[in-house]
């Protein structure tokens, strides 16, 4: 009798385990469209809105600190990722019971905490399981079935938003976390050599893939002096490269944060349907994608300044066009008006600027004070995000969606004007 673990084994297990990410990624997709959807459900405000995305950004910082440590000490990768992974689908179940504002906080919090674990060992497996000179395309596999998986969810989430009841929605989402459980059982094998976490900040795809999984990395906890050396940069010598590429990606976080937050309660709002608000996101994920695959040649072709700045521009004028659309239109003009900028903002810009900048920051890491430069820069991201998170709620219930939406494209003008102040930077070398 063949058994059914015999029949779901890979033919090439080296490469296949990332298959069992598609899965997962399906089941993440539509989450946190979900969980905004769900509060503004049970009556709750964009402020309750923007607190519980303050509390799930705030939760993932720390917990990119515990996991990172926790990969390092146990040296195993399998159990990490089926232990996320069937946290995961634990904690989306949970979401049926819940009926009050403050519970649905809880688990959107405990979801940021175990749905953070696996970044770490899956992108150091990449580079276990296969040789150098194949890390490239495995990372860009792994990228792939990751994009693929949260857009079949989104679709999954416009499919399901009108027609049945929205709190169902994580039914089938956990039992897809637990599929990605099993798969990540059957098919990942521990790898005969195991690196450090510093493999990751060595290699840029690597960086790239990690921090745009989970923007905040931490080879160890920054200290008091590795702050107070960023610090003493801008104070004394406002033009120095790094210390101006840190605060430029510090606005563009604040504004993203402050962005991000208040959409879907603006779309509901506008009196849009569940279904239509899941597909903005959908529109804006498939840009996105589609936007990554002509990342690397777009900024190949120009300096990284220019790229960045091209993208800052973009994000901005889109941002600032939707709060104006934000004031006047309503219904389907608005759903029409958000189809269109937002997809630019979210795909075309951000690929561009986060291609760019991305590079730049590799660049900043130098060899003798990686651990700290990653953890001043992770610690600045993961800040901004919070902090943007909670003031956009505030601003949104007392000022309006089009001044939050203005001051966010204003923020990301902040972004590009510190942008231009750098000088053209050196691409690395591939890796």
């Amino acid at each position: 009798m063949v058994s059914v673990l015999e029949v779901l084994k890979p033919k090439d297990e080296r490469i296949s385990w990332v298959y069992a990410v598609l899965p997962i990624s399906i089941a993440t997709g539509p989450v946190g469209t979900f969980v905004q959807l769900y509060i503004l459900e049970l009556q709750g405000t964009v402020v309750d809105v923007g607190l519980a995305i303050t509390l799930f950004n705030a939760v993932s910082i720390p917990a990119a600190m515990i996991w990172g440590f926790a990969t390092d000490r146990f040296q195993k990768r399998r159990p990490i990722v089926v232990a996320s992974y069937l946290a995961m689908a634990g904690t989306l179940i949970l979401f049926i019971f819940v009926r009050t504002i403050h519970g649905v906080d809880l688990l959107y919090s405990l979801f940021s905490l175990v749905s953070s674990a696996a970044a770490t060992p899956l992108n150091l497996l990449i580079m276990e399981t296969e040789p150098k000179s194949r890390w490239t395309s495995g990372f860009a596999r792994f990228s792939m079935v990751s994009s693929i998986g949260v857009t079949v969810g989104l679709l999954l989430g416009v499919a399901w938003g009108d027609f049945l009841p929205l709190h169902l929605l994580v039914a089938p989402l956990a039992i897809l976390s637990v599929m990605s459980g099993v798969l990540s059982i059957v098919w990942i094998r521990e790898p005969s050599f195991v690196f450090e976490r510093e493999m990751i900040v060595m290699v840029r795809r690597s960086l790239y893939e990690r921090l745009l999984v989970l923007p905040v990395a931490f080879l160890k906890i920054p200290r008091m002096i590795d702050f107070r050396r960023v610090l003493k940069g801008l104070k004394y010598e406002l033009t120095r490269e790094t210390q101006v590429l840190y605060l430029s990606i510090l606005a563009f976080y604040l504004a993203s944060g402050i962005f991000n937050t208040s959409l879907v309660p603006s779309l509901y709002g506008a009196n849009l349907s569940k279904s239509q608000i899941f597909l903005v996101s959908l529109v804006g994920m498939v840009v996105q994608t589609a936007s990554f695959r002509f990342a690397g040649p777009y900024i190949e072709k120009r300096s990284l300044k220019d790229a960045a700045l091209g993208g800052l521009v973009l994000r901005s004028i889109c941002y600032a066009l939707i709060g104006i659309s934000a004031y006047l239109l309503t219904g389907l003009l608005y759903l029409g008006t958000t189809l269109v900028l937002y997809p630019l903002a979210a795909g075309i810009a951000y690929a561009a600027y986060y291609a760019a900048s991305n590079v730049m920051v590799f660049n900043t890491l130098g060899r003798s004070s990686q651990g700290s430069a990653l953890g001043v820069y992770s610690a600045f991201v993961g800040l901004a995000t919070t902090l943007g998170s909670f003031i956009s709620g505030y601003m949104s219930f007392y000022f309006g969606f089009p001044v939050t939406f203005i001051s966010a494209g204003l923020c990301l003008a902040a972004a590009a004007a510190l942008t231009s102040m750098l000088a053209a930077p050196t691409k690395v070398e591939p890796d």
